[in-house]
């Protein structure tokens, strides 16, 4: 086991891809400075300018070329810079992408990885700060992915590369800096959710910088002698729906928490989902928290109003669990 950052984890999972596979390489704005967050520092050093791309400020462009190149045999890795900033190549990516192999019957596939960097950070505003990975869920033929710590950076990665379907890979600004233990080894399997914490009378479900606000929610809980089952769901497409299940089954009671808005937001599909199948075991509703329907302040009180903290999750849960 190494000790390193979350960004130091997808750099090095991205380099030894790149060792491993001739054909994966990486394209996008600022690569050759080392990425805006430094996430490709030192790769274009060793792999050269075939390989890491710099491309123009032009989304469209840049994602067009990917699928075209994924079409023709490579492993591309996009980077968009921001979530924000993709949005301006949604055509390429939903119309063109995502309906590649159904369109020809199977002949044909589209292995790229969409590197999306979501969420709230330093007071980026309402242009540089959104977590739109439920309007990627919503896409037939996308898998989407939302790592929350080093080890699932590392290891979501590199299955995302080797997947042979458009992977959206969405990490979150605000955990770049973030350390922890990495063993450099196989891939993490795409669709498994990972259970940070057992308990027995209500899980929480969460994905990406709000699983570290759930964790702390469910140490105040524990402290109150609440026991808490924390699920990190990873992947939202496709999700680990029957260990999500059997976790209900036992708990009898789910709040589900993400950052992004709320209105439509993945968690209605969790919530919707489970509500049909564990209805006989609910104890209590199925809650879900996310942020209002509103723009991101720049101004950090106001940014700060629209958080899913861990003191939200802990008075909800002590409200289903009649604390």
């Amino acid at each position: 086991m190494v000790t390193m950052t979350y960004g130091e984890a997808a750099k090095n999972a991205l380099h030894e891809e790149m060792q491993r596979d001739p054909t994966v390489w990486a394209l996008g704005e600022d690569l050759r400075r080392g990425g805006v967050f430094g996430q490709y520092k030192g790769l274009p050093e060793i792999y050269g300018p075939d390989r890491i791309s710099d491309a123009p400020i032009s989304e469209a462009a840049i994602m067009g070329v990917a699928v075209g190149a994924a079409l023709s045999g490579t492993r591309p890795v996009v980077e968009m810079r921001f979530a924000d900033f993709a949005l301006c190549a949604v055509d390429e990516l939903v119309n063109q992408a995502a309906k590649a192999r159904y369109m020809f019957g199977g002949q044909a596939k589209v292995p790229i990885v969409v590197r999306e960097p979501m969420g709230m950070w330093r007071s980026s505003a309402a242009q540089h700060s959104q977590s739109l990975e439920s309007w990627y869920t919503h896409i037939p033929g996308l898998v989407v992915v939302c790592p929350s710590s080093p080890v699932d950076n590392y290891g979501l990665l590199k299955s995302a590369i080797r997947c042979d379907d458009p992977v959206v890979y969405m990490e979150h600004k605000n955990l770049w800096a973030l350390e922890g233990e990495v063993d450099n080894n196989d891939p993490l399997p795409l669709g498994r959710c990972r259970f940070l914490r057992k308990g027995t009378d209500i899980t929480l479900v969460s994905w990406s910088a709000t699983v570290h606000e759930t964790m702390a929610a469910a140490k105040t809980l524990n402290d109150a002698g609440a026991s808490v089952e924390v699920i990190d769901l990873r992947t939202l497409w496709p999700w680990d729906k029957e260990r999500v299940f059997d976790s209900v089954k036992k708990t009898g009671r789910l709040i589900v928490a993400h950052e992004s808005v709320q209105a439509g937001g993945f968690g209605a599909e969790i919530a919707a989902t489970v509500s049909d199948v564990c209805f006989r075991e609910l104890k209590a509703p199925v809650k879900r928290l996310g942020a209002p329907r509103v723009p991101i302040a720049y101004a950090p009180p106001l940014e700060d109003t629209v958080r899913v903290t861990a003191a939200m999750i802990a008075e909800t849960a002590r409200k289903l669990m009649k604390m």
